[in-house]
């Protein structure tokens, strides 16, 4: 799983890379893509993660024809979202990158990669859903196979297609969101292939509408507050990036490049995270709650460690780092400033995305979306009072102490849930002997 989320963040670092060769202007650009990708990847991901929820459960209980039922009417699910996001999307590109801070200047560039992503939308969001359905049978390896094939054609066609190499023309941002395109239809392909030959996971038989609604219903049931939860990232880098918009457009581009560098350092918690969840529900199908007990522990415990460890990495070599995508004073030194100190909260983000894609799985996604949403507003605030007091220091600080209690108040509420369960089935097992 972790090779497979690399893969992933790999693909937004060679695109940063590549398109940071072109100029700061147009890596200015492409971080201001990055929060509504983001957002849309994440409302996504909340729905694969709901369809995964619902497929392990059955996977458990050993129920193959609910489990072809359910991953097939996710997927059709995830293409209506599709749908209804793409033609929203291009229709409000103007005032939402505005809404953000970008120039009339920038916006310019910004179109010219977002008019393509967004009509290649499908390509994205459908192998995200389906290869959450993968994950659900316990397989982390096909999907991780998946993501690297597709990361390894972005490497490879990202500067042909931006810089014109050879036969190929000189397309800018225009080619990265080409390669994109291209990158992820492959993923859509093989995911397809692979859940319903492999894996007969699909059904092509046309059932009735109310048992299609069920499906949407339980997946949905868990994939809303899940998205909920998972946009709550997207959506304080959109804060972010308004805030920092105010200081300059090479200090957004700065802030890009630390996000990006962000998803990569914590690549191995996102990874755990998300085997997390079917972990748990197979375990809870099977009724093997002193299981989901101890995963929960040792991811917590491990996830403290990792965030330590990087947070040390990342103070030593941010300034290094950030001189790779760009040359110019203030991109690197805003990189450098968020890595000093944005990633002491890692270890705490790590423990707040672990306890909410637990809780989902565990059926209580109400109590996981409550917590983003109070997480997001003590985000805005602390930026907001931060950037006021110490300028942009004070924005990455209020990053960091939010990741703090936030962990911290997921952790406590994720075991009062467990301990509950844990309960209830141990009084179920007396009372059926």
């Amino acid at each position: 799983m972790t090779f497979g989320i690399v893969g992933m963040v790999a693909f937004n670092l060679v695109d940063t890379y590549f398109v940071g060769r072109l100029g700061t202007k147009e890596l200015t650009a492409l971080s201001f893509t990055f929060p509504i990708v983001l957002l849309i990847n994440s409302l996504a991901m909340g729905l694969g993660m709901g369809a995964s929820a619902v497929i392990s459960r059955a996977i458990g209980e050993g129920d193959q024809h609910k489990v072809q039922r359910l991953t097939t009417d996710s997927l059709v699910l995830a293409v209506l979202f599709v749908a209804f996001f793409v033609v929203i999307g291009l229709l409000t590109i103007d005032p939402t990158f505005r809404l953000l801070g970008a120039s009339p200047e920038i916006l310019v560039l910004i179109k010219q990669y977002m008019s393509i992503w967004y009509i290649g939308g499908i390509f994205v969001v459908v192998p995200m859903v389906g290869n959450n359905a993968i994950r659900a049978t316990g397989d982390t390896k096909t999907p991780s196979a998946i993501m690297l094939i597709a990361v390894t054609l972005n490497f490879i066609m990202d500067p042909l297609l931006i810089f014109g190499i050879g036969p190929f023309p000189k397309l800018g941002l225009a080619g990265a969101a080409i390669t994109t395109v291209i990158a992820r239809a492959v993923t859509f392909v093989v995911a397809l292939y692979v859940l319903y030959f492999r894996d007969k996971m699909l059904t092509l038989a046309f059932p009735k509408l109310k048992v299609v609604y069920d499906s949407w219903k339980r997946i949905l049931y868990i994939g809303v507050p899940t998205a909920l939860t998972r946009i709550i990232v997207p959506l304080g880098i959109g804060v972010i990036t308004r805030i920092i918009s105010s200081y300059s457009s090479e200090a957004v581009a700065g802030y890009g490049v630390a996000i990006r560098i962000e998803f990569f350092s914590i690549t191995v918690i996102r990874a755990l995270a998300s085997v997390i969840g079917p972990f748990v529900g197979q375990n809870w199908g099977a009724r093997k709650y002193e299981r989901i007990d101890q995963g929960i522990a040792k991811s917590r415990n491990f996830s403290l460690i990792w965030g330590l460890g990087v947070y040390a990495v990342l103070a030593l070599v941010a300034r290094p780092i950030a001189s790779i995508f760009n040359d110019n004073a203030m991109v690197v030194s805003t990189t450098t400033l968020f890595l000093r100190i944005v990633p002491l909260g890692y270890g705490f983000f790590g423990i707040t995305i672990l306890s909410f894609s637990a809780l989902n799985v565990l059926n209580k996604p109400l109590h996981a979306g409550l917590l983003s949403i109070m997480q997001m507003i003590l985000f805005i605030a602390l930026a907001l009072l931060g950037s006021y007091l110490l300028g942009m220091t004070g924005v990455f600080v209020a990053s960091a102490a939010a990741y703090c209690i936030a962990g911290i108040g997921s952790y406590f509420v994720l075991r009062i849930v467990v301990n509950a369960i844990k309960k209830s089935g141990e009084t179920t097992k007396c009372s059926v002997t």
